[in-house]
C-alpha cells in the first residue's frame, strides 16, 4: 500500500499548496501567527489528507487496514515507558550536543537555549497546540513510518527503511539524535505490530509532554539545561542520565529487534506488493 505512494507527490502537493497560500496572503490581514498557523496546516493537515485520501482510495484501501484498535490498550504501559527513556535520553544528549558546541559556536548555542514564546492570540494558541502534540504526529507517521520507511524498505532492506527513514526524521527536528532514536523505535514497533497507531500514540504522549514542557512547566526537568551557563554546572546529572538512559535505549531497540516476525519485512513487501 505504501510503497505504491511517491514521496516527490506529496513534495510537490505542499510546494504547490505553499504557492497558492503565499498568493491568497496577499489579500489577506498578514501577521507572523497567520503566516506561521497557514503554513502549519498545509504541513500536517492539508497536503497529507490530499495526498493519503487519494492513494487510498486509487487502491482501493481503508485507513484501518494500517490504523486499528486492537491490541492497542495493552501497549500503552509500554509506550509511556519507551517515551519515559525517549524524553530522558534525548534532553541528556543536546546537553552533549551543546557541550560540544559551545566553546566554538556560544551564540549558536544560546540561540537554540532561547525560550519558545507561547502566541499571544487564544486561536493560533489552539492551533499550535493541538498541531504538536497531535495532528503533527499523525501525519508524520503516516509520512515517515508509513511512506518513507516503505519505500527505502522496497529500495534497500527492512534495516536501509528504518535507518534512513529515522535518518530524515531525525534531520527535520532540532534534537537530531534524540528524534533519530525516537524514529527507530517508532518504525519496529510498526513493523512488529503492522499497525501504525502504536507509533502514533507514542508519538502523541511524546509531544504532549514536551507540549506541558515548553509552555507549563519550562524548568522541569531540574537537571535539564535551560541557560548556557548550566551546561557546566549540570554536567554531572546530565551525563548520569545519559549514560542510563543509553542503556535502556539499547535495551528496548534490541528487545524489539528480537521480537520480530523471522520473516524480514523485505519479504513481506514483496508479498503484499504480488497480492
Amino acid at each position: 500500500m505504501f510503497e505504491e505512494m511517491k514521496t516527490r507527490h506529496l513534495f510537490g502537493l505542499t510546494i504547490l499548496l505553499m504557492v497558492v497560500f503565499g498568493i491568497g496572503a496577499i489579500f489577506l490581514p498578514y501577521s507572523d501567527n497567520f503566516v506561521e498557523a497557514g503554513i502549519t496546516l498545509i504541513l500536517y493537515i492539508a497536503a497529507p489528507l490530499l495526498f493519503f485520501r487519494y492513494h487510498f482510495r486509487k487502491q482501493g484501501q481503508s485507513v484501518r487496514e494500517v490504523v486499528f484498535k486492537e491490541g492497542t490498550v495493552e501497549w500503552l504501559p509500554r509506550l509511556f515507558g519507551f517515551v519515559a527513556i525517549s524524553i530522558a535520553f534525548s534532553i541528556s544528549v543536546f546537553w552533549l550536543q551543546l557541550f560540544a558546541l559551545y566553546p566554538i559556536f556560544p551564540g549558536f548555542v544560546d540561540f537554540l537555549l532561547e525560550p519558545i514564546p507561547m502566541p499571544e492570540n487564544p486561536i493560533y494558541l489552539v492551533i499550535s497546540l493541538v498541531s504538536i502534540a497531535i495532528i503533527g504526529p499523525i501525519a508524520e507517521e503516516f509520512i515517515f513510518r508509513g511512506v518513507l520507511l516503505h519505500r527505502m524498505m522496497k529500495k534497500t532492506s527492512m534495516w536501509g527503511g528504518i535507518l534512513i527513514s529515522s535518518i530524515l526524521f531525525g534531520l527535520l527536528h532540532a534534537d537530531v539524535v534524540g528524534a533519530f532514536i525516537f524514529g527507530v523505535i517508532a518504525s519496529l514497533l510498526y513493523l512488529k505490530t503492522r499497525n501504525l497507531l502504536i507509533p502514533i500514540l507514542m508519538h502523541i504522549i511524546n509531544n504532549s509532554i514536551a507540549v506541558i514542557w515548553m509552555y507549563v512547566a519550562p524548568t522541569w526537568p531540574k537537571w535539564g539545561i535551560m541557560e548556557s551557563s548550566e551546561l557546566y554546572d549540570k554536567a554531572l546529572p546530565n551525563a548520569i542520565v545519559l549514560l542510563i538512559s543509553s542503556v535502556l535505549i539499547t535495551w528496548v531497540i534490541v528487545s524489539l529487534v528480537k521480537s520480530l516476525p523471522k520473516k524480514t519485512n523485505k519479504e513481506e513487501v514483496e508479498e503484499e506488493m504480488a497480492q
